[in-house]
């Protein structure tokens, strides 16, 4: 390569989003964070709403900031979210009204109305998709069952970046790693499970053709390329593996020996790369997610709670007047004693906001546990239980796949997480790798410089990417009373 090249990443997480300013020399990646923004759900009446066009003017603003510290020359701009939710736009393709969290109540009992119509198994069959009641599929079904105006009106679906990309470029589109997410597509045809929503009477014509990761959408507006600063060059607008947890994986440091991935965040993705899904009894069973990715690959996995447990705590003790950080939560719950009450990390009664701490307590109880009641009890709990979970969901991916893994990459904000990350190497008897922390902005920019021809394949990106990030190792300790645990939290899965 003759110079350095600029690339802007646009990452929104469920917590909070940034713009990354990536340089590429060729041999090694640097990132600097030009703008980093909260996000904020909003509740209207009984609505949970992303405060979505608030969103949308933080990464105007971002990508402004990543063209002045780049000298207005950049080589691409990537944008990458949170999964499963999504914009419906009317027939002039203007943005009907703010996309709905996931975490709102709508879709209580959606599921349930969904296997009355379609069986459990066979929707599994058309999708391979874990079922969370989370999931966009009974979103959708939620807005049929109550015949909501919008979906009436809905000339086309947009996930949440592919809107920004539609906003950035003018280019409607439906990328793959985020449309497999929903729960809406056939990961063996890779496209629509057109039968399954036609079972649901879930509208087709919503659903766009499919692009694959790397897909060049076009330029950027002209009007916002002269907003951000960009001069006279066509800037293109490239779709990444727009779930950030696509964009993660593909920036997951692998080296030769079978290993995990687990992307560590407000969610915990837990799982391994492979060529094909794994759509079979034991999968089902299991409750396991295909979910796509970079190049022809898929992500089997699994979606675990996360470091929600310990941000939804931190909210509500601040709501309460009581102020934590998470450096000072993690010091609390290392002193700690080890092994007091534990709960199922993957327990939907988790999933809403609320009263964390409550909630985590009202589980010890009603499991016969005595239960946590200082905010160090409370966050060694939910830690020591997450860690637990991650030993479990590891040994199902050792027999879904037919090999052991001996090596768990700890990628994302998570990674940062010691204790955690310790735990999980105890608790798994497993060497684990933590590093880099912004994976997701380092795999949005790998796949924008394949797509530019600047690399060559994934697996020279992710050389670049071990050789620009340092790992930290964490080894795992003998005893210390993980087995003994372990015995209880299976038993507490039930």
């Amino acid at each position: 390569m003759a110079a350095t090249l600029n690339f802007a990443a646009v990452d929104v997480g469920a917590e909070s989003g940034r713009v990354m300013l990536a340089r590429f020399d060729g041999a090694a990646l640097t990132l600097a964070e030009a703008h980093r923004f909260a996000n904020i759900p909003v509740q209207v009446d009984d609505t949970l709403h992303w405060d979505i066009l608030r969103l949308w003017g933080d990464i105007r603003q971002g990508l402004a900031a990543t063209a002045q510290q780049a000298g207005g020359a950049l080589a691409g701009i990537g944008v990458d979210t949170w999964g499963l939710d999504f914009g419906l736009l009317g027939r002039d393709d203007q943005l009907l009204g703010n996309p709905v969290h996931y975490r709102d109540h709508r879709t209580d009992g959606m599921q349930a109305e969904a296997f009355r119509r379609v069986p459990r198994a066979e929707i599994f069959a058309q999708t391979g998709i874990q079922f969370m009641s989370i999931n966009s599929l009974y979103q959708l079904l939620a807005l049929v069952v109550r015949r909501a105006p919008a979906l009436e009106a809905a000339a086309r679906l947009l996930t949440i970046p592919d809107l920004f990309n539609f906003w950035l470029s003018g280019t409607l589109s439906n990328e793959f790693s985020n449309a497999t997410t929903m729960q809406c597509l056939n990961p063996r045809t890779g496209d629509w499970a057109w039968n399954l929503l036609a079972q649901l009477r879930i509208p087709t014509g919503l659903f766009g053709p499919i692009i694959q990761p790397g897909t060049v959408l076009g330029p950027v507006r002209p009007t916002l390329a002269a907003e951000f600063g960009l001069g006279a060059a066509a800037v293109p607008v490239i779709a990444p593996a727009t779930h950030d947890t696509g964009s993660a994986v593909a920036a997951v440091p692998f080296g030769d020996e079978p290993a995990i991935y687990l992307s560590s965040g407000t969610w915990s993705l837990m799982g391994v790369e492979i060529g094909a899904p794994i759509i079979d009894a034991r999968s089902l069973a299991y409750n396991f997610t295909n979910e796509g990715g970079v190049g022809g690959t898929f992500r089997l996995l699994k979606n675990i709670m996360g470091l929600w447990l310990v941000q939804e705590c931190r909210r509500t003790w601040a709501a309460q007047g009581q102020t934590y950080d998470y450096a000072e939560l993690m010091r609390l719950a290392e002193a700690a004693p080890a092994f007091g009450a534990l709960v199922n990390a993957s327990d939907e009664r988790f999933l809403a906001l609320g009263d964390m701490p409550a909630r985590l307590r009202a589980f010890a109880h009603d499991t016969g546990q005595a239960a946590p009641e200082t905010p160090a009890a409370i966050i060694r709990c939910a830690l020591e239980s997450l860690a637990l979970e991650y030993r479990w969901v590891a040994e199902r991916l050792d027999e879904l796949v037919g090999q052991r893994h001996l090596v768990i990459h700890i990628i994302g904000g998570g990674a940062r997480n010691t204790l955690l990350n310790q735990f999980t190497a105890d608790a798994t008897g497993r060497v684990v790798l933590a590093g880099p922390a912004e994976a997701t902005a380092l795999g949005n920019v790998l796949v924008q410089a394949m797509a530019a021809g600047h690399l060559g394949s994934l697996a020279e990106g992710r050389a670049i990417i071990r050789q620009s990030f340092p790992l930290e190792t964490f080894e795992p300790r003998a005893g210390g009373g993980w087995d003994e645990a372990y015995e209880r939290y299976v038993r507490l899965k039930g």
